[in-house]
């Protein structure tokens, strides 16, 4: 049992309403995960390049919340991974992984139920991503069409990409492997590297002995959510509302959300498709007879974008006041944070420990005569 500081610490009771409640005790005992339930596990996270937005919450947080009181959940901050297209930013990586933390921490992921990783700081993936890339050809990465999309985004050609950036879907094979995971959330852009995987795993127990599991993707229900230009939402473009913005931030970027560009007047019809703001109400209006009755006005053109958008203000503040409050307290404790992450990065070597051992074992590479 693991004592988290003097004070106070936190931990959530319950998903109410769609809203997280916290309660503050004192002082408070952290009882870590037991690693003996017999929980199917899932394996995801995010890469470390900057504070997590509602889009992230929206496609991605608010149902890792929900599935770590049904599943064994690993979430890894994959920071091999930024250094395919950041490398010249890696000094910004450590302050990036506190701000991953805090977000995880803030919407409610708790590592009293789930583990929390550093990629780099479990050996065994590197060793684990060896053995797989020994088993995939270079051109079946290339035909990978989510590589073509991130180079694309990346703006890398065949010439400039490097051996990590085209080798990134195998090391991420040895993320999901390294803890034998049976699930793994991801949206349908991300399907390929999920069958990629699963093709790794068929050829590795066919070819030495049946070690993995064949993970299976778990896709969202809800799709994803746009920035406030309308084009996906991303900290490089600049057209993110972050979850730590503070209310002013908030109103500056709604008011110059994307509506309805054939709109003149607000007594014009107006247009649901491709509009921002509702999309957005979507996605966080919980009163859906509120919402059928904007959505009713708008289209006939009886309530103008200002009032919509002030409305919606109203909206994402009171959703995002508690997930803030949250978030400040875990940012006054950062030896809890330490130890969250020290805890997991130990149960997750552990665990990707004796995954080595049996795929070694599989491959005649243990070396048992030679070495005790």
């Amino acid at each position: 049992m693991l004592c988290l500081y003097n004070n106070y610490s936190i931990f959530y009771r319950s998903l109410q309403d769609g809203k997280l409640t916290a309660a503050l005790v004192m002082p408070y005992h952290f009882n870590m995960k037991k690693s003996t339930d017999k929980k199917k596990r899932i394996l995801t996270g995010d890469r470390p390049t900057g504070a997590l937005h509602i889009g992230h919450y929206v496609g991605s947080l608010a149902n890792r919340v929900k599935l770590q009181n049904e599943y064994d959940c690993f979430f890894i901050i994959a920071d091999y991974q930024v250094l395919t297209d950041h490398l010249s930013d890696t000094a910004q990586i450590e302050g990036n992984i506190r701000e991953i933390l805090l977000d995880w921490l803030a919407v409610g992921l708790d590592p009293e139920q789930s583990t929390f990783f550093i990629q780099s700081r479990v050996p065994q993936i590197a060793e684990l991503t060896m053995y797989f890339s020994m088993i995939v050809s270079v051109p079946e990465v290339q035909r990978n069409p989510t590589v073509k999309d991130e180079m694309k985004a990346a703006k890398i050609g065949k010439k400039e990409m490097s051996y990590g950036f085209l080798g990134y879907p195998i090391s991420q094979a040895a993320d999901i492997m390294c803890v034998r995971a049976d699930l793994v959330p991801v949206g349908e852009d991300q399907l390929p590297h999920i069958e990629h995987t699963r093709e790794i795993v068929r050829r590795f127990n066919r070819l030495f002995s049946p070690v993995f599991p064949e993970p299976k993707a778990l896709l969202g229900s809800f799709p994803r959510l746009p920035g406030i230009d309308g084009q996906k939402m991303s900290k490089s473009r600049n057209n993110a509302i972050f979850l730590k913005d503070s209310p002013d931030e908030v109103r500056k970027k709604i008011m110059q959300a994307y509506t309805d560009p054939t709109r003149i007047h607000a007594t014009d019809p107006g247009h649901l498709e491709g509009n921002v703001v509702f999309a957005y109400l979507d996605a966080f209006l919980s009163d859906k007879d509120e919402l059928a009755d904007w959505k009713k006005k708008y289209k006939k053109g009886q309530v103008g974008d200002v009032v919509i958008k002030k409305r919606l203000i109203e909206v994402l503040l009171s959703f995002l006041e508690p997930i803030q409050e949250r978030r400040a307290a875990f940012a006054a404790k950062p030896g809890m944070l330490r130890e969250i992450l020290e805890y997991g990065i130990e149960r997750t070597t552990k665990e990707a420990q004796a995954t080595l051992e049996l795929a070694r074992e599989a491959m005649r590479m243990d070396y048992r005569s030679l070495l005790s």
